[in-house]
């Protein structure tokens, strides 16, 4: 049927991640690009405001809420598996093509055109996509932060294996988030309130 698309991204809030591990706090997919949209958004915003760059946020944001859309039809594989080898990251990748596509199938004719970049990601260009790819690992980054401060010892690895990359990335973006934004995801509600 070529009218199921919204039906089929709406059921992201039933994709769970983190599967493999104990998690004090249930994160969704529908969950993950929201914020991958938020922190694409500022991340882009930041780009623009602080290093006079010219990014289209808003173009960006709604690039992050589609991101990880194919993963309706495929699930949301862990890490562990996805990245073991070149091999399976490349088939990884092949399949989330054929998914994207198949997703787009179920959009009106008139329609596919217009979300194909979205589902896909060909139009971005390297600076954008480093900024999408920078704004999903500090979602994930985040998450290890909630779950550490949660006293769930689980997310040690994670945090410290996310925090590595995150350390290894050229991006000034992502710099300016660490250096002036992350510490506050580890106020508590009355600290933050204060901050207001």
């Amino acid at each position: 049927m070529d009218n199921t698309f919204l039906p089929l991204v709406f059921r992201m809030r039933y994709i769970s991640r983190w599967s493999l591990m104990f998690n004090t706090e249930k994160e969704d997919l529908m969950q993950h690009t929201a914020e991958c949209a938020f922190l694409t958004h500022f991340l882009a915003t930041v780009g623009n405001t602080v290093f006079h760059k010219n990014y289209d946020a808003d173009k960006l944001a709604v690039y992050a809420l589609y991101h990880d859309a194919s993963e309706v039809l495929t699930g949301d594989l862990p890490t562990p598996v996805k990245y073991y080898n070149d091999e399976m990251k490349s088939i990884y990748k092949q399949i989330e093509r054929t998914a994207a596509d198949k997703l787009k199938q179920h959009l009106p004719e008139p329609l596919r055109g217009v979300y194909a970049p979205y589902l896909d990601g060909t139009a971005l260009s390297a600076e954008e996509k480093r900024l999408l790819k920078c704004a999903d690992k500090l979602s994930a980054y985040i998450k290890c932060i909630y779950e550490l401060n949660a006293g769930n010892r689980e997310f040690q690895h994670a945090y410290a294996a996310i925090g590595a990359e995150i350390e290894k990335t050229e991006c000034e973006e992502l710099r300016y988030f660490l250096d002036n934004c992350l510490d506050a995801f580890s106020l508590t509600l009355d600290d933050l309130q204060g901050t207001l």
